[in-house]
């Protein structure tokens, strides 16, 4: 609990400090908590909470699906979900996905994936998305 605090905190911060220099930042939300908890759940919410105001208020986002958080792609996708129409929001606001391609296929859920989330598969570095192309891009990292 501490550790989403100052979570939240530590982006509220980046946030703040991007609008006083009048330049919008650049975000990367990695979402690595798997959907088996009601703690997982949060954080999955939490992401797509922040990618939507991130992406309303001109920011650009990507959400990397990671770890455990690879099973997620398939659940908001799922129209039956609460967390759909979220999810549907952050893509017509133009939020950028990744899904790790090794992760989707340690946690058994790569076959499961769409057409359209195949084509999400990254595997940039050692069969895993890269956050170091994130960095060079130019964006700021948050972990959930």
């Amino acid at each position: 609990m501490k550790r989403a605090i100052w979570m939240v905190l530590a982006l509220a911060v980046a946030c703040m400090a991007a609008v006083a220099s009048g330049e919008k930042g650049k975000y990367a939300i990695v979402l690595q908590s798997g959907n088996e908890t009601n703690e997982g759940m949060v954080r999955a919410a939490h992401a797509l909470l922040y990618a939507e105001e991130l992406a309303e208020n001109g920011y650009e986002v990507a959400l990397i699906f990671d770890g455990a958080g690879t099973g997620w792609a398939n659940v908001f996708a799922s129209p039956e979900h609460p967390l759909h129409k979220r999810y549907l929001k952050i893509r017509q606001l133009g939020v950028i996905e990744k899904i790790c391609d090794h992760c989707a296929e340690s946690n058994g859920v790569k076959d499961q994936l769409s057409k359209r989330q195949q084509n999400l598969l990254a595997s940039e570095y050692q069969g895993h998305s890269s956050l170091v192309k994130w960095i060079d891009l130019g964006y700021e990292i948050i972990v959930l």
